[in-house]
């Protein structure tokens, strides 16, 4: 039942991200282009948001117990 209220709250702000300042946008992140076609490999940026996301759920773990 959290991870679904989790999934609800994310998938709401995730559209925001966009207009936050250098979210997507961090040393690390590949762009890469050719005429029409890019490329985005946001490398840092997931690395960023999993280790954000591993210590909220282990935060939440602990008050849990």
């Amino acid at each position: 039942m959290a991870a679904a209220g989790l999934l609800l709250i994310l998938g709401k702000h995730v559209p925001a991200a966009g207009r936050l300042p250098r979210l997507g946008h961090l040393p690390g992140d590949i762009v890469w282009g050719r005429g029409t076609f890019r490329l985005y490999l946001p490398i840092t940026t997931c690395l960023l948001l999993s280790l954000g996301l591993t210590l909220l759920l282990a935060i939440v773990n602990l008050f849990r117990r």
